[in-house]
């Protein structure tokens, strides 16, 4: 059983590094700044009893992530993590500016020597939980949720997926593109085909989603049908084809390029802009199928979606039944900060900076995760 369904279950508090699996290079400092290597150095030498209160917020009304990860670090590495008092928020929490999501005190030669790898831990999560949170909320903007799948595989460095899938669950997306995305939270990714499936069938978007169909017989069946830039015709073809075998057709036409369909009809062009996914594009796929009788057939639209793309479709009624969305939901746009505020419980601290006391925090209690 994964900790995530203990902890949906109430059995645990938060995750561990059961789930994390982290570096372990992290305990000599291989990825911590070197001066805050040094600063830990200096207090063991210097300043054996102090005593700081370390505080963390950040600028921008977010959804939280990460702070299951970030206790888990410390109490993975720090020095006797068990003696450390730490207050936080949780995982899925709306925050405001300046908010403070956490604290720790104790002797700052005991885990001060995290700070960055905190900060980082909190600003990517909460950034890609806040994305797909948007985006998520721009795709209800109609009154009818509609699924995002989260498909960021190819816009970062694959070592991100599992923590990026763990936050884009917390924002909200439950059908994510690889296996790894859901290594913390979930089963399996989900998928059918890529344009490189099609290419190997020479264009023939029929006989791909026919081979598609024979290898994985139990999956929904959703054909790719901008191959040729002409997603009318191929719709239409795999649906005379599959009938109610077929549960969907995906869009992924480039924003370079103009569909067929307005190639062979020049008087409906004019006013709009007829390049890629866009609204006038999916109003005559779905004319086009209802006519002839697949109103089953879902839209599944993906290709540079971002939250206002997505809200703007919704406000135009576009009759879009799925959105897939990758590169927007990973723009790291949320940074945080690790400030002392408290030394020996008085107040100190930089200019600028004070402690600033949440009174949403919970006190974290110490779980060895070898437990």
């Amino acid at each position: 059983m994964k900790e995530i369904e203990q902890k949906l279950q109430g059995k645990i508090n938060r995750l561990t590094n059961k789930t994390f699996k982290f570096d372990e290079r992290i305990r000599e400092g291989w990825f911590s700044a070197v001066y805050f290597l040094k600063t830990k150095e200096i207090a063991e030498k210097k300043l054996p009893q102090n005593n700081v209160t370390m505080q963390f917020f950040q600028k921008e009304d977010s959804v939280l992530c990460g702070t299951d990860e970030a206790i888990a670090l410390v109490h993975t590495f720090a020095d006797k993590p068990e003696n450390l008092e730490i207050y936080s928020l949780k995982d899925g929490d709306k925050i405001s500016p300046f908010e403070s999501v956490m604290t720790i005190s104790g002797p700052y030669q005991s885990f001060g020597f995290l700070e960055g790898i905190i900060d980082g831990i909190l600003a990517r999560r909460t950034s890609v939980a806040t994305n797909v949170y948007n985006v998520v909320k721009a795709a209800r903007t109609s009154g009818k949720q509609k699924p995002v799948i989260f498909m960021g595989d190819r816009d970062d460095h694959y070592t991100q997926q599992a923590g990026d899938g763990y936050a884009a669950f917390i924002g909200g997306s439950t059908a994510q593109a690889t296996h790894a995305m859901n290594e913390w939270w979930g089963k399996e990714g989900m998928g059918t085909m890529p344009h490189a499936m099609i290419q190997m069938f020479r264009g023939d978007v029929v006989a791909a989603t026919q081979a598609y169909h024979e290898v994985f017989p139990n999956d929904d069946l959703v054909a790719l049908v901008d191959y040729n830039n002409d997603v009318i015709t191929d719709s239409l073809k795999v649906a005379r084809a599959f009938g109610d075998k077929l549960v969907g057709v995906r869009l992924d036409t480039s924003k370079t390029l103009v569909d067929k369909y307005f190639l062979r009809n020049h008087h409906l062009m004019g006013t709009f802009d007829p390049r890629g996914v866009n609204p006038e594009l999916i109003f005559a796929l779905r004319k086009a199928l209802d006519d002839e009788g697949y109103k089953h057939v879902e839209i599944v639209a993906t290709g540079g979606f971002t939250e206002d793309k997505i809200r703007h479709f919704e406000n135009l009624g576009v009759p879009v039944d799925t959105y897939g969305v990758g590169r927007s939901l990973l723009n790291m746009k949320i940074g945080f900060t690790g400030d002392n505020v408290l030394l020996n419980g008085t107040p100190e601290a930089k200019e600028g900076r004070r402690y600033r006391p949440n009174p949403r925090l919970e006190k974290v209690e110490y779980r060895d995760s070898r437990e």
